[in-house]
């Protein structure tokens, strides 16, 4: 491995996409909490809207004011190799990816530069894989999908629930999923753009299988689980069609801990049994209708990427996921929680990935690699600080 990605570049983190909803939350997130000595910048294809942007950061830390803009095209190669080869990481919130999002991972796999996004569309994880893991490899960068709500809490949520139980043994972990929050208009876009390309979804994943490298000893498996009452949760659980048990299971292949033959399912979790047969129903409608194309841009259009919910809203959201995990005779029970997912704490997770992308002693990792993965214990402690929760609830 020769990564390229070293200290002599003028920046540590590139912002990309800042004058977005989410993006603008991110930078807003990092210039309150910046580490002393960060050298970041924001980017976007607006002169206009990265000088107001600035203004504002300005207003919650006056160093602010001297805050470099790079104004950059998704669709200029030159300028996002340009770009990429300024800095040892980018963070991008620019989606749907599979529309704007290709450029920016090829310059950086060229470049050698770790790359954090947002994503949680699996046909764009698995053709950024075929299309530029292994020049990533060569180069020494990190691309880092799902650097958010999809899928820190989970991923790493699992992670911590792994070292709660015994070692070399077979592990299960079910985790359940509550929220209140509403979604911006990117998260809603991706969601259909995912939602109306089933057939090229599964031939990306039947393409990555046949190029990725065969798991020799250990067995690791994501099955969708059925609809059921979990007693452990006093919920109804569904199963949650996400990329996020896609991104645990990719990490329980890489990192031996997770036992010779780990198992995980992932479940949106209700209250009440109307909820939970209407869920269903409602979730199939929006299917049907993204397959229709007028229909899918007609509903797109109802709610704009860089939309989202004001802060009165976000203030009162908030999310948790429960783990049940059990091995070597032990059962644990763990939770993550936090405010806002969609946008307060989706900004926190994605700046504090990049931050510590940049900043902290990480494990020699490259090519495509998962949060927990790429970041593990850094990663965890950086959120714990940052004031999501991370517990242990119970062990039997």
């Amino acid at each position: 491995m020769n990564r390229q990605n070293d200290a002599t570049r003028p920046l540590d983190v590139v912002l990309f996409g800042a004058t977005g909803f989410v993006g603008a939350l991110t930078a807003e997130y990092l210039a309150a909490h910046a580490p002393a000595g960060l050298r970041w910048a924001v980017a976007g294809r607006s002169r206009t809207k990265l000088e107001k942007l600035r203004e504002r950061l300005a207003a919650i830390t006056p160093a602010c004011a001297e805050l470099q803009l790079l104004e950059t095209d998704a669709d200029d190669t030159e300028a996002l190799a340009e770009l990429a080869a300024s800095t040892r990481v980018v963070a991008t919130t620019v989606g749907p990816y599979l529309r704007y999002g290709e450029k920016l991972v090829a310059a950086c796999a060229e470049a050698g530069t770790d790359y954090a996004d947002l994503t949680g569309e699996a046909e764009f994880i698995d053709r950024m894989y075929l299309e530029h893991d292994a020049r990533a490899r060569e180069t020494g960068a990190r691309l880092v999908h799902a650097c958010g709500f999809d899928s820190v809490p989970h991923d790493l949520g699992a992670y911590f629930t792994v070292r709660q139980l015994p070692e070399d043994v077979p592990l299960a972990v079910d985790g359940f999923v509550r929220t209140n929050a509403v979604f911006s208009g990117g998260t809603f876009a991706s969601a259909l753009t995912a939602m109306g390309r089933g057939p090229q979804m599964l031939a990306a994943a039947r393409e990555r299988r046949l190029h990725e490298p065969r798991l020799v000893g250990r067995r690791v498996r994501t099955p969708a689980g059925s609809p059921h009452f979990s007693g452990p949760t006093g919920t109804w659980a569904l199963p949650l069609p996400t990329v996020d048990p896609t991104i645990v299971g990719r990490s329980a292949r890489a990192l031996e801990r997770y036992g010779p033959d780990f198992r995980y399912r992932h479940f949106a979790s209700v209250k009440t049994l109307p909820m939970a047969l209407g869920a269903p129903v409602a979730i199939g409608g929006l299917v049907a209708a993204a397959q229709v194309e007028g229909v899918r841009e007609w509903l797109m259009s109802r709610y704009e990427p860089g939309q989202g919910p004001d802060e009165e809203r976000r203030e009162r959201s908030w999310f948790t996921v429960r783990f049940v995990g059990a091995g070597g005779g032990r059962r644990v029970f763990t939770e993550v929680s936090g405010g806002d997912p969609g946008y307060g704490e989706t900004a926190k997770i994605l700046a504090e990935s990049a931050v510590c992308l940049a900043l902290d002693e990480l494990p020699e990792t490259s090519g495509q690699v998962t949060t927990a993965v790429a970041m593990g214990d850094a990663l965890l402690d950086r959120l714990t600080a940052a004031g999501l929760r991370f517990r242990v609830a119970a062990v039997r």
